[in-house]
């Protein structure tokens, strides 16, 4: 685990190193919106480091809307003032990973607004997707093993019933942390597992009804006993 842990933390350090020397290049350079950067393997070169740790920096930079990649053509500086290109900056190489709080903040505050949305226009090959979801969450559960990936299985398809592509990409960026973090805390033991079942029905009553105010109530109620175990930790 150890390892594991110092694996990541050098790879994340590599990553802020790589940034911070993009940033100074396009500076350095006085390089300006829609103007193109060095090659994968010019930086990598450069800035002595692997390809894969360059492409990983520019993928975060495209995530945040500092830099565009365009297939064929290269990577190329967003259309962002200097001075807000710099502060954004900043602020990423002082992001953190986040604590198991946050996640569950983060994640009730979007599931409150994509259930609604859900609710109002998903189709039928949404039902079907969470019924999918349900099923194999309920087998799961009374066989007495651990269904936090089928849990958020069900909740990744009311992201995507919900039609909205960004809160869709959001769930998907949290997952993998909230998986961990799930399995490290142990927050879906037995009793909580089959109570879970029901409220997944409710909820997903609500939605094939078209009630978005039932939706929301219950994923409301879903969350309740989550949040009060997250701060209880």
């Amino acid at each position: 685990m150890k390892l594991e842990l110092l694996t990541k933390n050098e790879n994340k350090d590599i990553q802020h190193n790589i940034i911070a020397k993009i940033r100074d290049l396009i500076n350095y350079k006085n390089l300006e919106p829609g103007d193109k950067l060095p090659s994968e393997r010019m930086l990598s070169e450069k800035f002595e480091v692997s390809r894969t740790n360059v492409r990983e920096a520019i993928q975060k930079l495209e995530f945040y809307g500092i830099l565009k990649s365009k297939p064929q053509s290269g990577t190329f500086v967003a259309d962002i003032g200097q001075i807000a290109m710099n502060g954004m900056m900043e602020d990423i190489l002082r992001l953190e990973d986040p604590d198991f709080k946050s996640l569950v903040e983060t994640r009730i505050l979007l599931e409150l607004k994509t259930v609604k949305l859900a609710a109002q226009r998903r189709g039928p090959e949404d039902l079907v997707r969470m019924e999918k979801a349900l099923l194999a969450y309920s087998d799961k559960v009374n066989k007495g093993e651990d269904a936090v990936q089928e849990d958020l299985l069900f909740h990744l398809a009311i992201a995507k019933a919900s039609g909205n592509s960004t809160m869709n990409t959001f769930m998907l960026i949290i997952t993998p942390e909230i998986i961990t973090n799930f399995e490290k805390y142990h927050v879906c033991d037995k009793g909580m597992a089959f109570m879970g079942e029901q409220e997944h029905q409710d909820i997903f009553d609500a939605i094939k009804a078209q009630n978005p105010a039932l939706a929301k109530e219950k994923m409301k109620i879903h969350f309740r006993a989550l949040y009060q175990y997250c701060y209880n930790i």
